[in-house]
């Protein structure tokens, strides 16, 4: 019996150090500015693109890095909030695809990214997104009903923050959560992941406050963020909304979806803002 006892003990401590190194180390467990690297690759000049580097100042002083990447007859700006692991120079295809589309594209490193400075947190994120948001409005003078607000996997909960606070021309949503809480129930069901989460991007909240076209897209086959998660995301949001269904796995749905993809994106900005 003490035998059991014991065993039981060490299994119930071994949790809890679980439970706490979760709780207090969650920042560092939950965001990879170091994979692959934090070391900035090639350009968008390699695949043919110009671009601008730029310096953006947050309002707490961080200097982040970013590109502005100009389309030859540009309809609109993008505004990209990029996922969790890289930096921007790993999202030279989603550039590509911008450019074709005939978007201007403004790509940023959140702090602790990249060459950007500070230390990541999810307040800020939203400094630095409202920093991007400001520099194009503010210094480049591009009026919001032609900035188009991008976010993929992590971007898409820092794109609808930003949609919640501003009225920009369409959001854009690709691989998203509802929350991180929600999100960490589903992925450890063995874990009081709802207790524990002290990060939250409540993707959810912010769109539903949202009051710009919105379009949700997601892949059936998404590994990391299950689809029903993009589908809650959609009943979430206010009309006018479309849904986009990708082929292909969690990094790499938008490139096997391919032409599917691109008349998705081309059909709903045509519809949203009259291109």
């Amino acid at each position: 019996m003490s035998n059991i006892l014991s065993i039981v003990v060490i299994a119930a401590t071994a949790y809890a150090m679980v439970l706490l190194g979760l709780f207090v180390f969650q920042s560092r467990l939950g965001y990879f500015p170091n994979m692959p690297s934090r070391a900035i690759g090639p350009g968008p000049d390699t695949i043919g693109l110009a671009y601008e580097p730029v310096e953006i100042i947050t309002e707490d002083g961080i200097k982040l890095d970013a590109w502005y990447v100009p389309a030859q007859e540009p309809h609109g700006v993008v505004l990209f909030f990029h996922g969790n692991a890289g930096n921007i120079s790993h999202r030279l295809d989603s550039l590509r695809i911008f450019n074709e589309l005939n978007l201007d594209t403004l790509i940023f490193d959140y702090r602790g990214y990249g060459r950007s400075e500070g230390r990541i947190s999810e307040q800020g994120t939203y400094r630095d997104a409202d920093a991007a948001w400001r520099y194009l409005t503010v210094e480049r003078g591009i009026p919001a009903a032609e900035i188009v607000l991008f976010g993929r996997s992590l971007g898409a909960a820092i794109a609808a923050y930003v949609a919640s606070r501003h009225r920009p021309g369409a959001l854009i949503l690709e691989s998203g959560f509802v929350s991180v809480p929600e999100l960490a129930a589903i992925l450890y069901p063995w874990l009081p992941a709802r207790q524990l989460a002290r990060i939250g991007y409540p993707t959810g909240e912010y769109l539903k406050t949202a009051s710009c076209p919105v379009l949700i897209v997601h892949s059936r086959d998404d590994e990391i963020i299950p689809y029903k998660q993009g589908r809650q995301l959609f009943e979430l949001a206010n009309e006018p909304k479309h849904f986009l269904e990708l082929l292909g796995g969690h990094n790499d749905g938008f490139l096997v979806s391919g032409r599917r993809y691109l008349d998705g994106f081309e059909n709903f900005l045509a519809a949203s803002m009259g291109r």
